[in-house]
């Protein structure tokens, strides 16, 4: 179907207020769950880290249901009461009046936010194969410009009321809702819907889908591969430039508003201009490098400064995701792009539970005095191993064996 502008810019939009919820009220949270347990900061951890475990597991179950609600009812209604949803998460964290509400609300954000599986399978829709590319980027560019701005306005807000942020995200939200019953049309005719089966739809029956065809089992892979690189800097990047160079909040603050700001003109205006030069394959296997080359960097990095000559030099991975989801995608057919996209975040729920205990158990065995050896990079070095298995794997190279050759050219821009 023709692509309506108001209706890609529906969905941008709620991609960049999903990630500006996030921003505005993850810093906001370990204080939250400090008042409300009445303990300092070291005591608040273990609550902070089974809340970031709840909404990961939330996100794991919940994306391929949705994914599949999606495939079989329609895109638009599913979106929008995932929307709601997303408000009315935010109406609890704003008014949770123990730890216990505060699981509640972090468990049902995880839930709602699995709309990114569902938003991903409109753009596919409303896209032709050339265009696919280039819109999964400007996905990418959405959530960039969402986390530039989300920690800014929670940090504002949050100085004059603790909940502040929480009740601002949950009124774009609704006002989001509200457009969207105005604006947003059905993508996915009814002779291209699929039945829905819990059985399906959960989990292990999405990531089990995602491997049965080889070059889609490969894929698959790279994709898991660059999220749990993602992960681990996630976890360790500001206690790493804490511990080696004396980094304060002045300092990563502004380390990751520039990701945020090459993340969002990458795969918003270079996007583009890359798949129509290279090819997806092409530009998902260079992408992987350069990230490889970025993270090896963080790990070996003698000075400060060269964690931000590492950013800039990752700033040309941020194609891999784009490219990734589009060969997914293409890989899947119409009637998948659901479940298929929903299998994508359940994995990247999965590995946002195991990538940051494996890199904290890194960095806790390579770092302080009882270190088997002193070398705090040790983590950013696994995640660049990592992305060179992502590489090889979006090349084909893991089952050579697995490359047709119609699924290298039958859905262009794989060449």
């Amino acid at each position: 179907m023709a692509a309506r502008p108001a209706a890609v810019g529906f969905v941008l939009a709620t991609l960049a207020l999903d990630a500006l919820g996030i921003g505005i009220v993850v810093p906001l949270v370990p204080e939250l769950v400090r008042r409300l347990a009445g303990t300092d900061q070291s005591g608040a951890a273990p609550a902070v880290g089974l809340l970031v475990m709840a909404f990961a597991a939330a996100q794991l179950v919940a994306s391929p249901i949705l994914g599949g609600l999606s495939d079989r009812y329609g895109r638009r209604p599913v979106m929008l009461l995932s929307i709601a949803g997303v408000a009315a998460n935010y109406l609890l964290l704003a008014w949770a009046p123990s730890l216990i509400w505060l699981y509640v609300g972090r468990i049902l954000s995880g839930v709602t936010s699995a709309n990114v599986s569902t938003a991903s399978a409109y753009i596919a829709d409303i896209s032709t194969p050339e265009e696919r590319g280039r819109r999964f980027g400007l996905i990418g560019a959405a959530f960039g410009f969402g986390f530039i701005i989300g920690p800014a306005l929670g940090g504002v807000l949050g100085d004059i009321y603790v909940r502040l942020p929480f009740l601002v995200a949950a009124g774009l939200a609704c006002i989001n809702a509200l457009y969207g019953v105005f604006v947003l049309p059905e993508s996915l005719p009814r002779d291209r819907r699929s039945p829905f089966t819990f059985k399906g739809s959960n989990p292990v029956a999405a990531i089990r889908m995602l491997w049965a065809d080889r070059m889609t089992r490969q894929y698959a892979i790279a994709w898991s591969c660059t999220w749990f690189a993602i992960g681990s800097q996630q976890t360790i990047f500001v206690l790493s430039t804490s511990l080696r160079f004396g980094w304060g909040g002045t300092e990563n603050g502004a380390a990751l508003a520039v990701v945020g700001v090459i993340s969002a003109v990458m795969q918003g205006f270079v996007a583009r201009r890359a798949f129509a030069a290279f090819g997806e394959r092409r530009a998902a296997i260079g992408s992987c490098l350069f990230s490889a080359a970025a993270y090896l960097i963080f790990a070996l990095a003698p000075s400060g400064a060269w964690f931000f000559v590492a950013l800039f030099v990752q700033g040309f991975g941020t194609l891999a995701n784009p490219a990734l989801r589009s060969m997914l995608s293409a890989q899947a057919g119409p009637e998948r792009q659901g479940v298929t996209m929903g299998a994508l975040t359940a994995v990247e729920g999965l590995t946002a539970i195991v990538s940051p205990l494996i890199a904290s158990a890194l960095f806790q065995h390579f770092s302080g005095p009882l270190a088997w050896i002193d070398f705090p990079g040790a983590p950013f070095l696994a995640a660049a191993c990592a992305f060179v298995l992502a590489s090889a794997a979006a090349g084909g190279r893991l089952w050579p064996m697995a490359r047709p050759e119609h699924a290298a050219t039958a859905h262009h821009p794989m060449r």
